[in-house]
């Protein structure tokens, strides 16, 4: 189904520049819009940071949340193309690593433009998934989570924001379980895969498996799980020095 521009425009927080050199398109964390990327800079010298907006959201709160990273991807690719006219990658954190991922995959069987590459962070390899404390949580567990992870952003927890929050999250949770492919898709591209020391929720020994989907470059940084919200200039160097130079390939 085609998009027309208003619909691809609720793909992003904002309209990408037609100045930019590189656009990196950073997918929210579980449970999260793209104004979660809001401590991040909008460039890295000439690569613009494109935080996407995922269905059942922020403005896009009425939509229905995707079932399964298949279907977003699905949509995904299309709603994202006229995008693609210049080099590109995606960034997940967790769980929207996946659907990083998987739009990859999405845009190699359907012979579009790929990323020059695609940066995962703290989150196993996705055929040997699902993995993580959320995916066995009940709501009232979430909600502590929910409440945490919106002090970590700056706000307040209150009753109906943790309560709208917690669907949303209990939504990406359950793609997450449903995601099993058996064999991995090797992707013709390089892969960043980004481990945390101090990560509580996914052990960085366990993200070795990303080099069975593709030629994969590993880093360690020092934080916890959510330590990348601050964008840390030691992930910043990390994210612009591996894209330096697609521009001019």
């Amino acid at each position: 189904m085609s998009e027309t521009p208003t619909r691809r425009q609720r793909w992003l927080l904002r309209e990408p520049s037609d100045n930019s050199a590189v656009r990196l398109f950073c997918i929210p964390y579980s449970g999260c819009g793209a104004s979660m990327y809001r401590k991040w800079p909008r460039y890295l010298g000439d690569i613009e940071v494109c935080p996407v907006q995922l269905p059942g959201r922020e403005n896009r709160m009425r939509e229905r949340p995707y079932d399964t990273y298949e279907e977003l991807a699905d949509d995904f690719a299309e709603a994202l193309l006229p995008y693609l006219d210049r080099p590109f990658a995606f960034f997940g954190h967790c769980g929207s690593a996946l659907p990083g991922y998987e739009m990859s995959v999405r845009l190699l069987q359907r012979g579009y433009p790929l990323p020059s590459r695609l940066f995962v962070s703290s989150q196993v390899a996705p055929h040997q998934g699902p993995a993580g404390r959320f995916l066995e949580m009940a709501d009232d567990e979430l909600a502590v989570e929910v409440s945490e992870l919106i002090k970590e952003l700056g706000g307040k927890p209150v009753g109906d924001m943790v309560e709208m929050s917690v669907r949303i999250l209990r939504a990406d949770v359950e793609a997450n379980k449903r995601y099993r492919p058996a064999e991995p898709t090797v992707l013709p591209l390089p892969i960043t895969a980004l481990g945390w020391a101090q990560d509580a929720e996914v052990d960085y020994r366990l993200m070795d498996g990303w080099s069975d989907c593709g030629p994969t470059t590993f880093h360690l940084l020092q934080g916890p799980h959510y330590r990348f919200i601050d964008a840390p200039d030691e992930l910043m160097k990390i994210l612009a020095e591996d894209l330096s130079g697609v521009s001019a390939a």
